[in-house]
């Protein structure tokens, strides 16, 4: 049953495409956007390969991590609105609010959902939809000279993709409004210092930093980390009540787990654990 889950999500959602690489590597499914000419903004067809991707991931018990960067000096330089609106035919009224919720904001819901660890690398610039990534992300580590904007108002136009609410959760309203009213930019070593990614490293040592937090969670207990995934985001709009009963499911279904009698052998065995996400 897994691998028919597999190869009828898989073949179909983990087929690169143009502009965005698609590669399952073992327990890590990496996602690279590769149009390193634009930046790597996202255009609709790379935009439905990424919801494709990690949707396919929520039912692939092989995935244990997400693993989303880019090609070139650039990590995203946010949606391809370029790309969108060429041509004469305009679209009718309404066609926005019709169209986002299928796109960026199922992309940014998915992130922050799916029941494995997302982490996100970012090089160069992060503006717009690559910004809220890096947001939606579990682990996002940057170059320390990297630069993360939202240029939203600068162009007239409002944010999507979450950035109001998870800016006003992660840095709190006044840092909120500097970035999405002021338009401050600011350096990885910045956005690491203000809490809105986990941490920034020389640009030379990114990749070595990276391979050490993708292989611990590749390897770690994934129906844990997911729950505890879960849990977290769910907390944000819980009472204490309503969260220790969350936690309290997720304690229930994560001490039946494989790698819960692994962990548990392992601490009386004085021991490294060797779990298997399961």
């Amino acid at each position: 049953m897994q691998s028919s889950l597999r190869s009828v999500a898989g073949e179909r959602a983990y087929a690169s495409l143009p502009g965005l690489e698609v590669r399952l590597d073992g327990g890590v499914l990496r996602l690279r956007l590769d149009k390193p000419e634009k930046r790597n903004a996202v255009d609709d067809e790379m935009m439905a390969g990424l919801v494709a991707a990690v949707a396919a991931a929520e039912e692939d018990e092989s995935v244990r991590v997400i693993v989303i960067d880019g090609a070139g000096e650039h990590f995203c330089s946010g949606a391809d609105i370029v790309a969108r609106n060429a041509g004469d035919d305009r679209p009718r009224v309404g066609s926005i609010q019709r169209r986002v919720p299928h796109q960026a904001h199922r992309l940014t819901a998915l992130l922050t959902s799916v029941q494995v660890p997302v982490v996100c690398v970012v090089r160069g610039w992060a503006a717009g939809l690559g910004f809220q990534m890096a947001l939606a992300a579990d682990v996002t580590l940057a170059a320390a000279d990297a630069r993360f904007w939202e240029p939203f108002v600068e162009r007239g136009f409002t944010p999507d993709s979450g950035a109001t609410w998870m800016l006003d959760r992660r840095v709190g309203p006044v840092r909120a409004r500097a970035l999405l009213l002021l338009g401050r930019k600011l350096s990885g070593t910045e956005a690491a210092d203000w809490g809105l990614i986990h941490a920034a490293h020389p640009a030379a040592a990114l990749d070595g930093e990276v391979a050490t937090v993708v292989d611990r969670l590749a390897g770690g207990p994934t129906v844990a980390l997911g729950l505890t995934k879960w849990l977290l985001h769910e907390a944000g709009s819980a009472s204490l009540d309503e969260s220790m009963r969350q936690e309290a499911f997720g304690l229930e279904l994560s001490s039946r787990s494989e790698d819960f009698r692994e962990g548990f052998a392992a601490f009386r065995e004085k021991r490294e654990p060797e779990f298997r996400g399961r």
